[in-house]
């Protein structure tokens, strides 16, 4: 029997999540290699559940993931914990494994709330990944318009298309 695959980077830190019961989106590059698309990315953007009850899971879930603020100085006086959290907003981290970006509120849509809506389904290994919708992440994409969000944006297109093409056969 072949040994099954390592779990990816967003499969671990998913699976930590999961284990604390943080409430969140998989947003940006991972969200479109999710949806299909070849794109290949090195960190993982999530939209987090801004609501009272998710920030002390979300300070336990990071604090077992070893995060560091991306950029900082290594003696910048920083505490990770709910209140930290609660009292921010979007947070660029550093993690053992990968770059780990968390937004309270995604440009130009909004928090969690109104994006779980169109949010899509992708069980792994026994995690459940919840998704953007292709829709949302366009709508994103094309706000933000950078080259690699344009580059983006066509592999997104395409992927609607070759959805659009196969719930019409």
């Amino acid at each position: 029997m072949a040994d099954a695959p390592a779990k990816t980077e967003l499969e671990q830190i998913a699976a930590i999540f999961a284990r604390h019961g943080v409430e969140y989106l998989i947003i940006g590059g991972q969200a479109e290699v999710l949806h299909g698309s070849p794109r290949i990315t090195y960190d993982i953007d999530f939209c987090y559940r801004r609501r009272r009850e998710n920030f002390p899971r979300l300070a336990a879930a990071l604090q077992e993931l070893q995060c560091t603020l991306r950029g900082a100085p290594k003696d910048l006086p920083f505490i990770l914990d709910a209140r930290t959290i609660e009292m921010g907003n979007n947070f660029t981290f550093d993690t053992p494994l990968i770059d780990l970006d968390l937004l309270g509120y995604v440009e130009p849509i909004g928090t969690y709330e109104e994006l779980r809506p169109n949010a899509v389904h992708y069980p792994s290994h026994g995690i459940d990944l919840w998704a953007i919708s292709v829709e949302d992440l366009l709508r994103i994409k094309r706000h933000i318009n950078r080259l690699k969000d344009q580059e983006s944006i066509y592999q997104l297109l395409a992927i609607q298309r070759i959805r659009s093409e196969r719930s019409n056969t």
